[in-house]
């Protein structure tokens, strides 16, 4: 840039291109804004001498051409008008809680064309990747239904090895439980350098017996202490730096294929448990029923549900976008999934896939023109596993701190005003070790 106008004058050619700055980035933006409206301005001159050469065509002609262009200009004009609208309101949304968060501070947005250069903010994906590919995580799965509804089968199909807990008990029996009692198996997955620490919750006994009476306690008993487990852990004052995680992330409820409705215990079940836990309902062994009877059974289900107020996975209230409305609906949609599981492999068409094997052909697992299975996996492992944790720990746990907490904020009044007219020090004392 000169200095003054003489220095300018006298400076040859080449060296005032050296000395001047380079064009900033608005500048920039200038120049090629002129390019395009003189690009326009050229167009609309040679547009206007072929309207004046063309003045012999019939008026039907240029009405045509006049309808045409007009559509074209304002089809343009819209997308350019909806991209400038959805920018400024993610600027506004991002004000609005920058102002929220730091009232007394000057906040503004940048955008990534405003920024001089390449800063390395996406870098920290890739940190946050190699620190959970390092640390990994865990995912605690509880699944619930009577005998015979093949919940082990399911598991190991769900994750392709041997962790239900049948697959893990040497030499196991079949023998029906009097009470319901919770088994868990935990194992170490490894997949493409991704470490998952699984843990199976299975509940032997729900619903086999003659009365099923308060069945579902055992089950709500182990939900709650999970989450006083992490409560307590949380309250410490020397923390851990890594909370080990029990609570139970998802509950899948195994459905007989009946064709009917659903049972009482079922509604009951859902209806308790679905406040403090996420319930996927599914159709076990759903290659019993046809087509037609399996589409007849779904749509009686969701009617029960709705009700019965009952609330499964994924919840509604908790969409936080509009294309995770739309996602959600679609499964939504789909619930319960009508599943088939197996751990065998056959081959079709010289390809091996998982199957049963009938006398009129192969029902594949994986296959959605034959049952849901694919749509469930997807949904615990492959989409939304992390907002199953999510939910967990933000809503059905964050509801039982609160509940909790306001508890012994209660009790811990009730033992002031009680302590508060003594002034013996030693009765002080005890109330003290008491707290």
């Amino acid at each position: 840039m000169c200095v003054t106008a003489d220095s300018c004058a006298s400076t040859p050619e080449p060296a005032r291109k050296l000395l001047t700055a380079p064009p900033s980035l608005m500048e920039e933006r200038g120049d090629k804004e002129s390019v395009i409206m003189g690009d326009e301005q050229v167009d609309e001159g040679k547009n206007h001498e072929h309207q004046t050469i063309q003045t012999s065509r019939s008026e039907k002609g240029q009405r045509e051409e006049e309808h045409v262009e007009p559509e074209e200009i304002g089809k343009e004009k819209g997308m350019g008008i909806e991209e400038t609208k959805k920018e400024s309101e993610l600027e506004a949304e991002v004000q609005l809680e920058l102002r929220q968060s730091a009232p007394s501070f000057q906040t503004g947005f940048i955008r990534g064309t405003d920024l001089f250069g390449y800063v390395g903010i996406e870098a920290v994906l890739d940190q946050m990747r190699r620190k959970t590919m390092k640390a990994g995580f865990e995912f605690n799965i509880m699944v619930v239904g009577q005998s015979g509804l093949g919940k082990s089968t399911l598991v190991n199909t769900l994750f392709k090895s041997k962790v239900s807990r049948k697959s893990c008990t040497p030499d196991y029996e079949e023998k029906i439980s009097k009470t319901v009692k919770l088994h868990t198996v935990s194992h170490v997955i490894e997949e493409k350098g991704v470490k998952m620490k699984l843990t199976v919750i299975d509940t032997p006994g729900f619903g086999d017996q003659i009365n099923n009476e308060n069945c579902w306690e055992p089950i709500v008993k182990y939900i709650n202490e999970q989450y006083e487990k992490y409560l307590r852990e949380e309250l410490n004052i020397n923390r851990k730096r890594r909370i080990p995680d029990s609570r139970v992330h998802c509950c899948i409820y195994f459905l007989p294929a009946t064709g009917h409705r659903l049972r009482p215990i079922d509604l009951e079940f859902m209806k308790r448990l679905g406040k403090i836990v996420s319930i996927v309902p599914v159709i076990a062994k759903a290659d019993t029923l046809t087509v037609e009877e399996r589409q007849e059974f779904k749509e009686r289900i969701r009617k029960d549900l709705t009700s019965n107020g009952i609330h499964v996975y994924p919840q509604r209230e908790y969409d936080e976008d509009p294309e995770e409305r739309v996602l959600n609906d679609r499964i939504r949609e789909s619930i319960p999934f009508a599943v088939v599981g197996t751990d065998k492999e056959h081959q079709v068409n010289g390809n091996k896939v998982l199957g049963r094997k009938t006398k009129w052909g192969i029902i594949e697992v994986e296959n959605v023109a034959h049952c849901e299975f694919a749509n469930l996996r997807d949904l615990l492992i492959r989409s939304h596993l992390q907002d199953l944790k999510d939910v967990t720990h933000n809503i059905h746990y964050e509801s039982y701190r609160v509940r909790r907490l306001n508890e012994s904020n209660m009790n811990f009044s009730e033992l002031v005003l009680s302590s508060w007219p003594l002034k013996n020090g030693t009765d002080t004392c005890e109330t003290e070790s008491q707290l």
